[in-house]
């Protein structure tokens, strides 16, 4: 077998992933509204006060198997995803893998523009501490491609380029 590079490396993945929960924030400082599916426009989710203000940042997304990691270095019990103010929640693939890369959820094309660093809300949501417990955590965001519906249990895949 011949050694692969770097490039061949990095656009190889074990599995896709699934999508575990949608949340959107209607107002500032509201709390997120949880959702079973939603509309994606150019700008983000449909009903989330963010959407098409900044094209690099029209979603966040956030990593399932972190949300314990958090917890635990926040000292509470669990973490619930709506406290840490991302719009999508997915498990069983590596997002920070994805955050220079395209990758579908459902209908929906996206990009990795960069990862989602925590705000001071966190010290607010996790208390003392919880914005350096969120650090390395955060996720990623997104910009959209194409358009379309996502819905809990959709699938969360990279995409080639040549795919697109």
């Amino acid at each position: 077998m011949t050694a692969l590079t770097l490039h061949e490396l990095m656009a190889r993945f074990p599995r896709s992933g699934h999508l575990e929960w949608i949340g959107v924030r209607p107002a500032r400082r509201a709390p997120l509204e949880v959702l079973e599916a939603a509309e994606v426009n150019a700008g983000g989710l449909v009903g989330d006060r963010y959407a098409g203000r900044s094209g690099k940042r029209a979603i966040t997304l956030i990593q399932a198997e972190h949300l314990p990691v958090i917890a635990a270095l926040a000292g509470v019990a669990s973490v619930d995803p709506g406290l840490l103010r991302r719009n999508l929640v997915v498990s069983g693939i590596n997002l920070y893998a994805l955050r220079k890369s395209r990758f579908r959820i459902g209908a929906v094309l996206l990009e990795g523009t960069g990862v989602c660093d925590p705000c001071s809300h966190m010290e607010e949501a996790l208390g003392e501490g919880g914005y350096n417990a969120m650090r390395g955590h955060g996720g990623i965001t997104a910009r959209v491609l194409e358009p379309g519906a996502i819905a809990l249990g959709n699938a969360v895949a990279a995409v080639a380029s040549e795919e697109v």
